[in-house]
């Protein structure tokens, strides 16, 4: 036959195609010869070059498919599979030798070394704890349906206006002057996903419903119920308690000193 131009001879084209189909089905049965001798080669050899026989195997066997028009349809996908297979990065495994040392802890501090780093939480935590005495006067009563002895129904609003007045406006301090200073050097109050800052979000999502029903009541366009205010704190008050005991921690002692030198410490504007 002469292969250069199979259509001189219109009686032989089946022939033809039959020796073509064998011709390339040996190709491919050699390259999977090849991949099979590789895979079994990768038992005895290091991984690495193990990883470059196989790759080289691969994509010799599919040259030879992806331009043969005999190739049944099965055949080529085996071959694409094969050559994105061989185009993926492997991961490397990890490495044991040169792991890094866990670092050791830091020294102790002294106790004036620690009353530095550990004054913006004894300060913070001088403004929470009014936080926590105005909030438990309020559930208390709105708990037990009775409000304290020695305070007037005008009083006990005002005191819960005033809980939310001030507890918005310490808020806002810390997102607007302490936060970003912080941020500087801490994670913990960097970014929208801080976790401190995720609950000021979520204290307030609640805080905004129970202020707003407050100031309906002080207005007596609507009348108090102590059922329904224990409604409007419970949906919110086991964030703020959360948060309200891990924002001092945060700034204890022990976290400060990791990120701050003693004199930036003395320096902060709070």
């Amino acid at each position: 036959l002469d292969q250069r131009n199979p259509t001189q001879f219109p009686s032989q084209k089946e022939e033809f195609s039959r020796l073509a189909l064998f011709r390339d089905m040996k190709t491919v049965n050699s390259g999977l010869r090849i991949l099979s001798q590789s895979r079994r080669a990768a038992l005895h050899i290091s991984p690495q070059p193990s990883l470059r026989v196989v790759s080289r195997s691969i994509s010799g066997a599919v040259a030879t498919c992806r331009f043969s028009p005999f190739i049944p349809s099965n055949t080529r996908r085996f071959s694409a599979m094969s050559s994105n297979a061989a185009e993926q990065p492997q991961a490397a495994a990890p490495s044991t030798e040169h792991s890094a040392p866990a670092q050791p802890d830091l020294p102790p501090l002294t106790p004036a070394e620690f009353k530095v780093f550990n004054q913006m939480a004894e300060k913070m935590e001088y403004f929470h704890n009014h936080f926590r005495r105005q909030w438990t006067l309020l559930h208390d009563a709105a708990t037990t349906g009775r409000r304290p002895q020695n305070m007037t129904l005008k009083q006990f609003l005002d005191t819960g206006l005033q809980f939310a007045q001030h507890l918005t406006a310490h808020h806002g301090i810390e997102e607007t002057y302490v936060f970003p200073m912080l941020a500087r050097k801490m994670p913990e109050f960097r970014g929208g996903r801080a976790e401190l800052l995720r609950q000021h979000k979520e204290i307030h999502k609640g805080l905004d419903g129970f202020e707003e029903y407050l100031h309906k009541c002080r207005s007596r366009e609507t009348e108090l119920e102590l059922s329904v205010l224990k409604e409007k704190m419970d949906s919110w008050g086991g964030v703020l308690w959360t948060h309200l005991d891990q924002e001092v921690v945060t700034l204890g002692a022990e976290n400060m000193r990791r990120y701050w030198t003693m004199e930036e410490v003395r320096n902060m504007p709070m």
